[in-house]
């Protein structure tokens, strides 16, 4: 099968395409016919140093999938050969979703949302859940909460927006102002500049901030939430106030999650989670989808097409 692989640890040049074994499903897992692959931030993190990801011989990143059941393993009852589905297959060890065919355990995968096309299933599982991790199962959102999403047109932030207002939150984002209106279309009751407002100056009474940024922002975010708020921060536990006073603060680091993922599919096929894909390019210019996401100005996810 084709496949783009790490030729070494460094920039996007290292990704390289090559032929490779076709993987074979193992007990209780599936093969995926891959039609289309997420891009994440975490995919170029990790090409740039290896990270601290387990690794096979043949080092391939891509973790988001959308596709076709080619053939189940042994205990497998859940999908049959021919079932669409998408997923995001053992994160954080390698999954090698940048390839035409992906193996992993089979509740590692839903049933793709019947409403979406693969390359916008595929702009989903890696974002979503995060957002939905973070949201409900961490935080516990609920009506009439009020909600700060950090980098609200981010892969990970415009699915926190939706997500929130589908279970009745208030919900700001913080984004440049050329993103403001896509933003109000995905249901934000707010939207701050952040380019031309501190936040902290312009929001209070917080119950809960997602923050996709890291750096000074949850720090800064302490400033908006209420007594007994939630600071969740994604970029990495580095980015968690030493002293969060009266308020909580969690690192959410995305785990596979079948429920998740049913969840977040039954969103999509009732109008109210709508995944934004920014740019769509053929498997093998991978490496040019890693140069557009590094620069940082992607409104939604960059999606691989696997012909």
């Amino acid at each position: 099968m084709r496949a783009i692989v790490v030729s070494e640890w460094g920039g996007p040049e290292t990704l390289v395409e090559r032929e490779i074994e076709r993987p074979e499903p193992g007990l209780n897992e599936i093969l995926v016919r891959v039609r289309a692959a997420g891009v994440n931030p975490v995919d170029w993190k990790t090409r740039g140093s290896g990270g601290l990801i387990a690794w096979g011989e043949v080092p391939i990143v891509g973790w988001d999938v959308s596709g076709t059941v080619e053939a189940v393993g042994p205990g497998v009852t859940l999908y049959s050969p021919g079932d669409e589905v998408y997923g995001m297959p053992s994160f954080p060890r390698q999954a090698g979703g940048y390839a035409e065919y992906v193996v992993g355990p089979a509740r590692h995968f839903a049933r793709k949302p019947a409403s979406l096309d693969h390359v916008r299933a595929a702009a989903l599982p890696l974002a979503a859940l995060t957002a939905w991790q973070a949201l409900v199962d961490t935080a516990g959102v609920s009506a009439g909460q009020r909600v700060l999403v950090h980098a609200a047109a981010g892969g990970v932030g415009h699915l926190a927006v939706q997500i929130a207002k589908a279970r009745g939150a208030y919900v700001i984002g913080t984004a440049s102002a050329g993103k403001h209106d896509v933003l109000r279309d995905l249901g934000a009751d707010e939207v701050i500049d952040y380019r031309t407002t501190d936040f902290e100056d312009a929001v209070t009474d917080v119950d809960i901030v997602i923050d996709a940024l890291g750096g000074d922002t949850g720090q800064r975010s302490l400033k908006v939430l209420k007594p007994g708020g939630h600071l969740i921060t994604l970029p990495g536990p580095d980015g968690l106030p030493a002293d969060p006073g009266a308020v909580r603060a969690s690192w959410v680091l995305v785990e596979p999650d079948l429920k998740g993922l049913q969840e977040i599919a039954a969103l999509a096929d009732k109008g109210l989670l709508r995944p934004l894909v920014d740019t769509v390019l053929p498997l093998e210019q991978a490496a040019k989808a890693h140069e557009i996401g590094e620069l940082g100005r992607t409104t939604g996810k960059i999606v691989l097409t696997v012909a």
